[in-house]
């Protein structure tokens, strides 16, 4: 019912499966389930997204590098091919569609239950002619050149003490070898050959690694920067050639 409708019906008494059902989900967030996991849903930029314990809750820290591939795509021509590397959700790859209609977007994970999950997400924004999914392991499954590469990898190290909110997550989401930066390292070695002259990559990591992969982006690209999240951390990696 609406919020209001808690207000006006609150002498409306519960039935017991309401109050069983009710009980059970106050139960599993007591465990720490995600409460995105608990409704099915999460927004993101804006737009709703369904979530399962598949895919990762969409987090806010990530909207920062959408709104810089927005930026960048609303300052190209058409037919602007975007490749979103660890989709999840796909909603990196929706909103970056949604919001820059010149976009056309190739989205991959290694995970068909993640992979089953984007799809309803771009069936359900209208987006199956500019969203694009394909499983396999970073960029191997996508052919041709991209103008712009986005990738949210797992970069957190093995061993670090995370709310119990966050470890619910897939596993293979979250964590990655080389102290969080090994997959990150392998993107940013692989993905110069897969971009257009003038080509960008877009990559989510965690302030703890900005060192290493700062180093990498060093060997592999002309130039980089690194852009803060909203609360002011850093976040998202930007390397050019």
């Amino acid at each position: 019912m609406r919020r209001l409708d808690l207000y006006l019906k609150f002498d409306r008494a519960l039935s017991e499966p309401e109050l069983s059902a009710y009980r059970g989900l106050v139960g599993r967030r007591a465990r720490g389930e995600p409460v995105a996991y608990l409704v099915g849903h999460k927004e993101f930029m804006g737009l709703e997204f369904e979530v399962t314990p598949d895919v990762l809750v969409p987090n806010p820290d990530t909207e920062v590098l959408v709104q810089r591939a927005v930026e960048i795509a609303r300052g190209s021509g058409a037919g602007f091919r975007v490749a979103d590397v660890g989709t999840g959700s796909g909603c990196i790859a929706i909103a970056i569609a949604h919001y820059a209609p010149n976009t056309v977007v190739w989205a991959t994970d290694v995970s068909g239950e993640a992979l089953t999950v984007a799809a309803r997400n771009v069936a359900r924004h209208g987006l199956d002619a500019r969203v694009h999914l394909e499983r396999g392991d970073l960029m191997d499954p996508l052919a041709g050149e991209f103008d712009l590469v986005c990738a949210n990898l797992p970069y957190v190290a093995a061993g670090t003490a995370l709310p119990a909110e966050v470890t619910a997550q897939p596993a293979g989401a979250l964590y990655a070898g080389g102290g969080g930066a090994a997959l990150i390292d392998r993107f940013l070695g692989e993905a110069p050959d897969r971009l257009k002259p003038g080509g960008r990559v877009l990559a989510e990591l965690d302030p703890s690694i900005v060192q290493a992969v700062s180093h990498s982006a060093g060997k592999n690209f002309a130039g980089h920067r690194v852009h803060r999240d909203v609360n002011g951390r850093e976040r998202v990696l930007e390397a050019w050639f």
